[in-house]
């Protein structure tokens, strides 16, 4: 990354589920006013958040998601400058705004195009490390 290019930081939480539209409502309202890239896994059993942005935007984001209350809370990866195994270049820009997949497989799948998978690996407890 150059030397002139912002840190990103990334965390990642989960929940029993997401469900509730009202509050998925609230979390997009959150990204965008916070400036942050919100990854949502929605509709089910876990539910799974991965925010990207500024250090504050992330922090401040992830506060926003604690006072919604979610059933079995877990910050499974603090806040912390993002590590990836490459640079992608549309990676570079972060774009800010929330999206939903439906399926732990499709998170995956975006996880490593971020080439950010044995960092989600490693957080979900999916591998050892």
């Amino acid at each position: 990354m150059p030397p002139s290019a912002p840190l990103v930081f990334n965390a990642l939480i989960r929940t029993h589920h997401v469900t509730s539209r009202k509050k998925v409502a609230a979390l997009k309202k959150a990204a965008s006013r916070y400036g942050c890239h919100v990854m949502l896994r929605s509709g089910g059993s876990p539910g799974i958040m991965y925010v990207e942005g500024s250090k504050d935007g992330v922090e401040q984001w992830v506060a926003s998601v604690q006072r919604l209350r979610y059933k079995d809370y877990q910050l499974i990866a603090r806040p912390a400058t993002v590590q990836r195994v490459q640079e992608a270049e549309h990676d570079l820009k972060i774009q800010v705004g929330l999206h939903e997949v439906p399926s732990v497989g499709q998170f995956g799948q975006s996880m490593l195009e971020k080439g950010l998978l044995p960092w989600w690996r490693r957080a979900m407890g999916f591998s050892g490390g």
